[in-house]
């Protein structure tokens, strides 16, 4: 049965022809899974880096908030390295993400469910799909969604591999938001403050999640000096 679910899921990511990308990746997931969209996040000891890519607007906004506030299916799913559901954010199973939670209920997000990337004891992220109506996956489409998770940390990995040192695979750039201009930002803080770079990010997203502002927009504000953190 597995041999079955993989071979209808590698179809299904080809039939567009046999190059891949992290789009296409989330792309088959509404179809396969039956959710409104999904978005992959990249992390690194903890901390969040980046989207590789999403589905649409509300992904997206839920990979920003994610990366923003440091809390979310795919944090969680990272940081315990196990599968993270909240099939009715509305009357949650846990109460958790307090942050994160009210704006993404206000983009119309009433599910989401959090998977982590990992290939052996490499761990990358997580994928996360999010859905417009309350309801848990089904056993069949949390299994179709292990497979989806395994082939996108293959796929990763194998992208990257051949990249030079030092660098990103493009096929890994198209697409993603890496949030080069938060690093930036971090490390003008840093130079200003005389702090560490990792305390220069904590300041921003402190920031950014006081004024109610995605850390993105608090970073262009940093580098085109119309803010300066104390």
């Amino acid at each position: 049965m597995a041999g079955v679910r993989l071979r209808r899921i590698l179809a299904a990511l080809s039939a567009e022809g046999n190059t891949w990308s992290s789009a296409r990746l989330c792309g088959v997931c509404p179809g396969i899974l039956e959710v409104s969209g999904a978005g992959i996040m990249l992390m690194s000891g903890d901390i969040p880096r980046g989207s590789l890519g999403t589905t649409d607007e509300v992904s997206h906004l839920i990979e920003e908030l994610q990366y923003t506030l440091g809390e979310g299916p795919c944090v969680d799913a990272y940081r315990q390295d196990n599968v993270v559901a909240e099939p009715d954010l509305t009357d949650p199973l846990a109460r958790r993400w307090p942050a994160f939670t009210p704006p993404v209920l206000e983009a119309g997000v009433r599910a989401v469910f959090g998977f982590p990337l990992r290939f052996g004891t490499v761990r990358l992220g997580a994928l996360d799909f999010y859905r417009d109506r309350p309801g848990p996956l089904s056993d069949d489409q949390h299994a179709d969604a292990l497979v989806i998770a395994d082939v996108t940390a293959r796929w990763v990995l194998e992208t990257q591999a051949g990249a030079p040192p030092g660098t990103v695979a493009e096929e890994l750039e198209a697409g993603a938001d890496f949030h080069f201009a938060v690093h930036n930002a971090a490390g003008m803080i840093s130079v200003q403050l005389g702090i560490s770079i990792t305390e220069a990010l904590i300041r921003l997203r402190a920031h950014a999640f006081s004024h109610n502002r995605l850390i993105a927009d608090v970073a262009q504000d940093v580098i085109a000096r119309t803010l300066r953190l104390d």
